[in-house]
């Protein structure tokens, strides 16, 4: 089931089972995409990292991902693009740039209780009644169902996560990885985001130092080693275009980072990944 409009609002809500054919999991087709798990466990390859997933797990993906070798037996899939949600809420937009959308050093996996299933259950009832409305109400009331399940399942990470810090400076982080996913390409130094945020670049390193296991720096390079990788890998582009892409003056300053944090070059991560493909 579609929703879209002529200004380029899209929502899909679709049943998949063990026969669905591959094209149904192509992420790349909306900027978010919720992915609930209805049968038995299985795996799921997310830029090239095995997930497993248990019945009724939700994992969350971006556009940015890789999905490959789904064997679900049966699962939920509601996908959406950005434009939907503009006018949605401060609190969803919230947990968008959170852990929920914008964390890119992992991929968010919820596991539903048996005491939290039917709110979700309830919501992707209605959710299937309403794709099927075609009054002018049709686009309010499907903006509030999926209001209503990002806060679901922002609230549910929330629980499963122990944050220890004030809201505010949690806020920060999030910003922070929020700006990382917009400009990675463009910018590589943490003093252009510590300057977006009005803060120092010394005092954002202390606020990351005491709230995660990461620096700003690391967080920058994995988001760009995320996209190196899946371009490098998936596409036909040179190396030297690739780099371009990301904001690499010249090839070697490139491959001399890629190199650095792969343990490859990345004609040699591409040449691997050729023969990975053609001894499987």
């Amino acid at each position: 089931m579609v929703y879209e409009n002529n200004t380029l609002e899209l929502l899909k809500v679709q049943e998949i089972n063990n026969t669905t054919n591959f094209s149904s999991y192509d992420i790349a087709s909306t900027d978010m995409t919720f992915v609930w798990n209805r049968g038995c466990s299985t795996s799921i390859v997310v830029n090239q990292i095995v997930y497993e997933l248990l019945k009724n797990d939700i994992i969350i993906l971006t556009n940015h991902h890789k999905v490959e070798k789904v064997g679900f037996e049966s699962a939920r899939l509601i996908k959406f693009n950005l434009p939907f949600i503009n006018h949605i809420g401060d609190e969803v937009e919230n947990s968008l740039k959170g852990a929920l959308f914008f964390n890119v050093t992992s991929v968010p996996i919820l596991s539903i209780e048996e005491n939290e299933l039917h709110a979700f259950e309830t919501s992707w009832d209605i959710f299937c009644i309403e794709m099927k409305s075609k009054d002018n109400m049709q686009y309010d009331m499907l903006q509030s169902i999926l209001k209503r399940i990002i806060i679901l399942c922002a609230r549910k990470l929330k629980k499963e996560k122990t944050v220890m810090s004030s809201a505010r400076e949690a806020d920060i982080l999030r910003e922070f990885r929020f700006l990382v996913e917009s400009y990675f390409a463009k910018h590589h130094d943490v003093a252009f985001y510590a300057s977006k945020l009005n803060k120092s670049p010394k005092t954002l390193s202390n606020l990351f130092s005491s709230l995660s296991d990461r620096t700003p720096i690391d967080i920058i390079h994995e988001r760009i080693m995320v996209h190196a990788r899946k371009q490098i890998y998936h596409t036909t582009k040179s190396i030297k275009e690739i780099a371009y892409d990301l904001g690499y003056e010249d090839i070697q300053t490139f491959s001399r980072f890629f190199k650095n944090k792969e343990g490859l070059s990345p004609i040699q991560y591409r040449e691997r990944g050729r023969q990975t493909q053609v001894n499987f």
